[in-house]
């Protein structure tokens, strides 16, 4: 009888691990696709109709030489003032990312002149939304069965076992 126990418990535990839980991943966005961190392209545009998550990430590809990436605030980033970066996520490379690992605005622009070229982002950064509520689930006669065997199984088999 212990040996059945235990297999209906393993039976019971298995089908509780195998059973889907939604993934949730954090989302890399290009910046500007295909046309990437280049002058005369609309940010706004761009960034219209895309929600950024806590964890998502921005992907900067542009000429290291002729550009960059700096974190701004507000009044600086109206006014394509790149005098007193908050933060400078450039790295040299041309190929950087921006983390958005804290839900706020965050005001980015091109600081070696290209602000006034179109060359700068705003995106605010909310927390993810609770996924949504699970169906009720419906009872189906073997999965109703498994919950009255393990209902029954458990407190037999814990009054049938020695100490």
């Amino acid at each position: 009888m212990a040996r059945f126990t235990v297999m209906i418990l393993a039976v019971v535990l298995a089908f509780l691990v195998a059973m889907p839980v939604p993934g949730v991943t954090a989302k890399k966005y290009t910046v500007g696709d295909n046309k990437f961190w280049n002058p005369n392209i609309n940010y706004t545009i761009w960034a219209q109709g895309k929600h950024f998550y806590l964890g998502d990430w921005l992907y900067f590809v542009y000429d290291r030489n002729q550009h960059n990436i700096l974190e701004v605030n507000k009044t600086d980033y109206e006014n394509c003032n790149a005098e007193h970066p908050i933060r400078n996520y450039t790295r040299g490379a041309g190929r950087d990312i921006v983390p958005l690992n804290v839900t706020k605005h965050y005001y980015l622009l091109d600081g070696k002149g290209g602000c006034y070229g179109g060359m700068k982002l705003a995106v605010k950064v909310e927390k993810l939304p609770p996924p949504p509520k699970a169906a009720p689930v419906k009872s189906i006669g073997s999965v109703s069965m498994v919950t009255s065997l393990v209902q029954f199984i458990i407190p037999f088999a814990l009054l049938r076992m020695t100490w």
